[in-house]
């Protein structure tokens, strides 16, 4: 178990790493699935032998409404329906923690629960928000889960100029499960998991 590193320069690495994926060319992405909440992108990850997903909607809400229900805190285990239990282990500041979560088992239990202990940085960016977060190899594996491992990871939120009322919300997520599975059911399962995301948010902040 490594010690908890230095919150901020790990927040601040995080970010502009995350801000730099924002930055990727269009042309530089393939498509993975479209649905009527959301589209979803792919391209390979620099980080591990997978792929980091770009997941891309409109949401109808404000950027810090939305935002609250995405981070860590009391309203995501209400709503995302992956997300299995959510304990904050540490708090450095009032943006930034550390994380651990359970996953629930995905494609007829294919892919079985999934534990992680994620540190959870949120951020201005532009008139809107980044919610961010990379897995730290910290505190002990429960019984009965594989330690996935989430490479970094983020959420942009940022009204709409002529709606603010709307927001578009854009997704970097590159997840290494880990445990001994086919890569093509993790791709499947990915482009599907980042839509459902989308649609299960929008039914949250409508509710």
């Amino acid at each position: 178990m490594d010690l908890l590193p230095d919150s901020a320069p790990l927040a601040t690495k995080l970010r502009n790493t995350l801000v730099r994926y924002h930055g990727i060319g269009d042309g530089e992405w393939r498509l993975a699935k479209k649905t009527k909440d959301a589209t979803v992108w792919r391209r390979p990850s620099e980080e591990f032998s997978g792929y980091l997903y770009k997941a891309q909607g409109v949401v109808e809400d404000v950027t810090n409404r939305i935002v609250d229900h995405i981070r860590p805190g009391p309203y995501r285990l209400d709503w995302d329906s992956l997300m299995t239990t959510m304990d904050i282990m540490e708090t450095f500041e009032e943006n930034c923690c550390v994380m651990r979560y359970t996953t629930a088992g995905q494609l007829w239990n294919i892919i079985a629960p999934r534990e992680f202990v994620d540190f959870s940085y949120t951020t201005s960016y532009e008139d809107g928000l980044l919610t961010c977060g990379v897995s730290l190899d910290y505190g002990e594996v429960r019984p009965n889960f594989v330690r996935g491992f989430n490479h970094p990871c983020g959420w942009f939120c940022v009204p709409l100029k002529d709606s603010p009322s709307h927001s578009l919300l854009t997704g970097y997520i590159q997840t290494e499960l880990r445990g001994m599975l086919p890569q093509s059911a993790v791709d499947t399962a990915m482009s599907s998991t980042l839509a459902n995301f989308y649609s299960d948010l929008k039914k949250a902040l409508k509710s």
